[in-house]
């Protein structure tokens, strides 16, 4: 990409919340941003957003939405992308897509800036932004490959927004009026469901043959991509939560040799992207309302097993639409920009 004062720069699927999120980053973030499309499906087209005070009316996608565009946001599901991404790429824009549909694909780069910014300069026009409880933990685990990582165990805490605003319409339905009735928890194919609000349901996402969930699945398989650890071992739980923003887990890391809470602690402090907050007798410790509106991952309760000197507890913190989703792609926008 070559390097100029202000970028042309798309956002697909411009309405939904990732998308807001995206353009609030943008301007949170300063992107230098010469020219803004918002785009759409059609349905959507002709609603207005603002960004940097000024209106911005929202166009349906078509392949002419691509022409002079240099970098493409997409937040608009993996059957969009895999629809439009390659009709953005061949239009020239590097497209940045946080759905599911690249992110296993060779040759498509799997980025977290703090972790592997160097993947971002092999793309072939598309990056893929990480599923969003797997950046956060990639964040919080990617210092430690100094010690060496062996075996992960992470049980995820996750906020109904990562399935959408109409996951959390009806989680405040539940909680204000007991309206269960078309309740989108878990998502299953079938009838079954069950209500969130006051609840926690083992289930993110749907399940796939040896009782695991595609969600638990792309810790897995992600972890391995963005670290390039090919054999490194993960066993995951993930779990729904009646919390509207902010994903939560619970890591145990196994590392190559003995450590202390002390020295884990030190490390992380001087890690990119991570706060720690980790003063347990004076009630400091991460939950998810201390990082609604950040892009920082929050690590605390930092402790040593009580069995084992080379495992390590602790408990993560972040904003699933920001550090989950727009801030990390912004993030990886501003990688290809940078000299």
């Amino acid at each position: 990409m070559s390097y100029k004062d202000g970028y042309t720069v798309a956002v697909l699927g411009a309405t939904g919340a990732v998308g807001r999120a995206m353009l609030e980053t943008l301007e949170r973030r300063d992107f230098p941003v010469r020219e803004l499309r918002a785009l759409a499906s059609p349905k959507s087209a002709g609603q207005q957003l603002t960004y940097k005070g000024e209106t911005v009316t929202v166009e349906a996608v078509s392949e002419a939405s691509f022409k002079g565009v240099d970098i493409a946001l997409f937040s608009a599901g993996a059957t969009t992308s895999l629809e439009w991404a390659p009709k953005a790429v061949e239009q020239g824009a590097v497209v940045i897509d946080n759905s599911s549909a690249y992110r296993m694909t060779d040759g498509v780069p799997l980025v977290v800036p703090e972790v592997n910014p160097h993947a971002a300069k092999a793309h072939k026009g598309i990056i893929a932004n990480p599923n969003c409880s797997t950046i956060q933990l990639m964040v919080a685990l990617s210092p430690l490959r100094s010690i060496g990582l062996e075996h992960v165990t992470v049980s995820t805490y996750q906020a109904v927004s990562g399935m959408g605003q109409k996951a959390i319409d009806a989680l405040k339905r539940e909680v204000e009026n007991g309206d269960t009735e078309g309740t989108l928890f878990p998502v299953a194919s079938g009838t079954n469901h069950y209500p969130m609000a006051f609840n926690v349901l083992p289930q993110c996402d749907v399940f796939v043959e040896d009782g695991y969930t595609k969600e638990e699945m792309k810790l897995v398989n992600e972890s391995r991509k963005i670290l390039e650890l090919k054999e490194l071992r993960v066993s995951p739980t993930a779990v729904r939560v009646p919390v509207v923003y902010g994903h939560s887990e619970s890591v145990s890391v196994r590392l190559n040799r003995p450590v202390t809470a002390a020295e884990v602690r030190s490390i992380l402090a001087e890690a990119p992207g991570v706060v720690v907050v980790d003063d347990p007798l004076r009630g400091l410790y991460p939950h998810p309302l201390m990082a609604v509106g950040t892009g920082d991952t929050y690590v605390g309760r930092i402790r040593r097993d009580l069995f084992d000197d080379r495992t390590i507890w602790m408990f993560v913190v972040a904003d699933n639409l920001l550090k989950g989703a727009a801030w990390n792609a912004v993030q990886i926008a501003e990688l290809l920009i940078t000299r």
